[in-house]
């Protein structure tokens, strides 16, 4: 889990459906790849937290959280992140929708 400021503050919600999913060699990239961009986006200030989670079909949704939209665009632009990005299109995803929304209010429990 997450740990947000205080509202408001920026979610980008990247939902996907997985080309070659349940191919073990194909995970394992994939994996790698998830895992090397989170820890690139961690380098971005005004980057706050990441969320992620896949079904049984493939389908996942990934929600990053960030300060501002400029930090945001930072991300976008990375060079790394936008190789990735092309090799995604290619190889990973059967679909995606990119969506970005500010945070207005978060509740938590406990």
């Amino acid at each position: 889990m997450t740990t947000t400021p205080e509202p408001p503050y920026y979610a980008v919600l990247f939902t996907t459906l997985r080309s070659g999913w349940g191919d073990e060699g194909a995970d394992a990239a994939y994996g790698a790849a998830a895992a090397r961009m989170e820890e690139l986006a961690a380098t971005i200030p005004g980057y706050l937290g990441i969320e992620s989670s896949r079904s049984d079909d493939g389908t996942g949704i990934t929600v990053s959280y960030w300060a501002s939209e400029d930090a945001i665009a930072e991300w976008r632009r990375h060079p790394e992140h936008l190789e990735v990005q092309a090799h995604g299109r290619a190889d990973w995803y059967e679909w995606y929708e990119l969506r970005v929304a500010r945070v207005e209010r978060a509740r938590s429990f406990p």
